[in-house]
């Protein structure tokens, strides 16, 4: 979920709901399926964990996520395969993976808005990670 932004109790909840909930940018991108301007995003020069790294794409990129922390749909927008990732909480659009690129171990490149994540320095949470797909 968007930094601050505590969710909504339903995923389905109201549009105005979230509407009040989150800023302009954020409503575009978690509600709206858009996407942050490339370069501007906060963690675009910021590698803060494990499995995040940067290559030439003006985003956030990770290689695999907390088992159960996300839901995916085949999106075949802009003519092309992707694979969209969503918060498994709150159905917000986090970004899309990217597969068989070879960038990573994993194979899978997760192409993630800033302002769909917040980054916690604490601990990680105990559930084990994983690719996507």
């Amino acid at each position: 979920m968007a930094t601050g932004i505590k969710a909504p109790s339903s995923a389905n909840a109201d549009d105005a709901v979230w509407r009040e909930k989150l800023s302009p940018e954020q409503y575009r991108i978690l509600r709206q399926k858009g996407t942050e301007m490339g370069g501007t995003g906060e963690y675009n020069k910021f590698a803060p964990v494990e499995g995040f790294f940067k290559r030439s794409s003006s985003y956030s990129d990770f290689d695999k996520c907390y088992t159960g922390s996300v839901k995916t749909e085949t999106d075949f927008s802009f003519g092309m395969r992707r694979v969209e990732i969503m918060c498994n909480a709150c159905g917000g659009h986090l970004g899309h993976v990217f597969e068989g690129e070879g960038f990573t171990a994993t194979n899978e490149r997760h192409c993630v808005n800033s302002v769909s994540v917040k980054y916690d320095k604490g601990t990680p949470p105990a559930a084990a990670e994983s690719k996507v797909m």
